[in-house]
């Protein structure tokens, strides 16, 4: 199933993205005559479960189908709008780390990107006047679904709800200015998500994944998720044994080489350019690029 979020008058609401339509929740679980109060925001869905889910995908093909629901030209914003937290991974593809002139960790680094940088597909990434250094890193973002504590590495993907296509945007010249990675990562813009969720029944193997990232067009990276140092298993599982998940985390899963910074000529973002990361089986965030309004 593929979630999103999509505009109305006053605010988002959540709908189901089927073959050529969106579908609104809320409607599609009234249609059969369930109640609707999933649909009141995305982490409401999340937390309800892997039952929940189940049934709002029932319920939204079987509105599709009757054509209840349809949601004509839905302007999409990013499916998830307010996460708890976003856990971020450094340096989890060694070529990556290696093209950056730095050693893969005995443990995953975690930094911290704040909601205040999601923006979602076809929305722009500002770039502010105190910054000229701005780089691109597609990585896979992992949404929990079921909390939780402690979790066995064995156990782990069963708390995930979704994944999405990321993009942690990031200020090299803040980066670099201390030993903590949050002051590049933080801008407003610089994180956009989407443009779906897509359920985690629909990506049995998270470590299968090819993932790209183009700028005007030209490839800049081009991996597989294969290549994580630590999967998204270990991942959800070693965050857990330093703080509870909560449904609606966010754990960015790193990049792969290919950013722009580690160029034998370095490469920045512009006003005027455009990126597009890619993942297999998730879909495509493509994403312009302004001067900060």
């Amino acid at each position: 199933m593929h979630l999103v979020n999509y505009r109305v008058a006053d605010g988002v609401a959540v709908g189901v993205r089927t073959a050529g339509a969106v579908v609104d929740l809320a409607a599609a679980l009234r249609h059969a005559g369930m109640d609707d109060a999933p649909a009141s925001g995305m982490r409401t869905l999340l937390a309800g479960g892997p039952d929940v889910l189940a049934g709002a995908a029932d319920a939204a093909a079987g509105a599709a189908r009757d054509g209840v629901g349809v949601v004509v030209d839905p302007v999409l914003a990013a499916p998830l709008l307010d996460p708890p937290r976003i856990f971020a991974i450094g340096r989890n593809y060694a070529e990556h780390a290696k093209e950056g002139g730095a050693e893969v960790g005995e443990y995953p680094m975690i930094f911290f990107k704040p909601s205040t940088c999601i923006v979602g597909d076809g929305e722009p990434v500002q770039i502010p006047p105190t910054t000229e250094k701005v780089d691109w890193e597609a990585e896979l973002a992992v949404v929990i679904g079921t909390g939780g504590k402690y979790i066995a590495e064995t156990d782990a993907l069963r708390h995930v709800a979704a994944y999405t296509v990321s993009n942690d945007v990031t200020a090299r010249d803040w980066q670099r200015r201390t030993s903590q990675f949050d002051a590049g990562k933080m801008f407003d813009t610089f994180l956009p998500m989407g443009p779906a969720l897509v359920t985690a029944d629909e990506i049995p193997d998270p470590q299968a994944l090819a993932i790209s990232t183009t700028v005007n067009g030209r490839t800049m990276q081009d991996g597989s998720t294969a290549d994580m140092v630590f999967t998204v298993a270990a991942l959800v599982s070693y965050v857990s044994h330093g703080v509870r998940l909560l449904p609606g985390d966010v754990i960015l899963s790193g990049t792969p080489a290919g950013v722009g910074y580690a160029r034998p000529t370095p490469i920045f973002l512009h006003p005027g350019d455009e990126m597009t990361v890619t993942i297999e089986g998730i879909g495509a965030l493509t994403n312009p690029v302004v001067a900060e309004r």
